[in-house]
């Protein structure tokens, strides 16, 4: 008598089943993870940009004429639209082509910080922090 080796397609088929379902649940989670990842590109920038700003606010009593160029960032660019003699207001604008596209962080003067999400599911707009995780609230 022959003994049959391997495995059956019923058994092949339990098992693909198991990886898809828990495919299914580490996907999401594992892509959140990555954006988070990106997210400490522009509070880090914008700390930079603030920590620029008010030296040059020291030195010169103006923030106007502030560096705003941040070296090797690649998920977000970084602008300053508000540069007066006495206030500026800086913003990171996540980049579309690197899966941020949406995120807008803010920094001012005062320190105050803002965060906007555009089409982002699960996010939570904030005027008066920076929103790093989904479904987080200041």
């Amino acid at each position: 008598m022959h003994r049959a080796r391997g495995f059956s397609l019923v058994e092949l088929m339990v098992v693909v089943a198991i990886i898809a379902i828990i495919a299914a649940f580490a996907l999401p989670a594992y892509q959140d993870y990555v954006k988070r990842g990106k997210l400490s590109e522009a509070t880090a920038g914008l700390s930079e940009l603030r920590l620029r700003a008010e030296k040059r606010f020291a030195d010169n009593r103006s923030y106007v004429g502030t560096s705003i160029t941040i070296n090797g960032s690649r998920y977000f660019t970084f602008t300053c639209p508000t540069l007066s003699a006495t206030a500026f207001t800086c913003q990171a604008d996540g980049i579309a082509t690197q899966g941020m596209g949406g995120f807008v962080y803010t920094i001012n003067q005062d320190n105050v910080k803002g965060s906007t999400f555009t089409g982002q599911s699960g996010w939570n707009n904030s005027t008066t922090c920076w929103v790093t995780k989904k479904g987080e609230t200041c």
